[in-house]
């Protein structure tokens, strides 16, 4: 994991003594929710997964069940989210979005675009063990036309590594051939490049984009695309360029939309906090003139803002 995190393993851990701490906080009348979170929020996902060890060991319980008995609301989905082994969070999470009522094209689209490919090569052994089925074949049951196709492409977690220097203009030409200068728009060439060439490789053939076409290459994919195909091309452009902006920005819109989208703001706050959640804060910061902390603490209350605040880990 990159050390870009705002959670950081805590020094002095131990994982006997946290399960007692635990299980105290949740014991008897009441629970003390603040001990819970700041626990929880302050542990590496790898200590918490040792944490829910040593509490089955010591108690002959499971440690998330008796969270998710003793917690309610928004914190209970925060914390049992905290619980979860990242990668396999992961998977849940696009399980979940698959199989619910109705595909959550957002979930999707935000995993698919954002993840590295070491990540989305363990995301599928792990969707694969939790699940019984495959990745792939789920999305494709769900989903239809070329955005399934870009959706495909990008689980298997197959860029190229590295800039082609002679493709680079070729790409950008054959990009802006097959939308702005066109009528209609040809599909399969954004998809085909898009979807598998590397992020420094693709910053470039944005920069060559722009001198031929006179515009980003976002502004033209918005032109010539619709739905969710429009939205699953946007999301990759944006993290090819820059995954932590593309949080910032995510991170963003779910506070600021009409009322809190409570689901985005816990699957980016648990997702990016050991990852790069301080390049996060730090575009959020220069972006909107204001911090992330700041917008949490206007956004949300209690306790479930006060472990939010925990994973964000800051105010700049």
């Amino acid at each position: 994991m990159a050390t870009r995190g705002s959670v950081k393993p805590f020094v002095n851990f131990n994982a006997k003594h946290d399960a007692e701490v635990l299980r105290k906080a949740m014991k008897g009348i009441g629970t003390d929710e603040d001990a819970i979170l700041m626990l929880l929020a302050a542990r590496s996902n790898a200590q918490r997964q040792e944490i829910k060890a040593a509490y089955k060991k010591a108690f002959g319980k499971d440690l998330v069940k008796d969270l998710r008995s003793e917690l309610g609301g928004k914190l209970e989905d925060l914390i049992v989210a905290l619980m979860y082994p990242i990668i396999l969070y992961d998977a849940h999470e696009l399980h979940k979005a698959i199989k619910g009522v109705g595909t959550e094209d957002e979930v999707l689209i935000e995993i698919l675009a954002s993840r590295t490919c070491e990540e989305m090569k363990d995301i599928n052994k792990a969707y694969k063990k939790e699940y019984g089925s495959k990745l792939e074949k789920d999305i494709m049951g769900d989903t239809s036309g070329h955005y399934q196709r870009l959706l495909v492409i990008l689980a298997q977690g197959n860029r190229e590594e590295g800039v082609d220097e002679s493709r680079v203009e070729k790409d950008a030409k054959e990009l802006f051939a097959a939308g702005e200068e066109k009528f209609g728009t040809d599909e399969d060439k954004f998809i085909n490049i898009l979807g598998n060439r590397s992020a420094e490789h693709l910053r470039k053939v944005f920069d060559a984009y722009k001198k031929i076409a006179g515009c980003d290459i976002e502004e033209s994919i918005k032109d010539e695309c619709t739905g969710n195909l429009e939205a699953l091309l946007v999301a990759v452009v944006k993290c090819a360029k820059s995954v932590p902006a593309y949080f910032a920005e995510a991170v963003r819109d779910s506070m600021r939309r009409a009322g809190t989208d409570d689901e985005s703001l816990i699957r980016i706050m648990v997702t990016r906090s050991e990852r790069d959640m301080l390049d996060v804060r730090a575009i959020y910061k220069k972006k909107y003139g204001e911090s992330l902390y700041s917008t949490i603490q206007e956004d949300t209350d209690g306790d479930y803002q006060k472990a939010l605040l925990y994973l964000c880990g800051g105010n700049d």
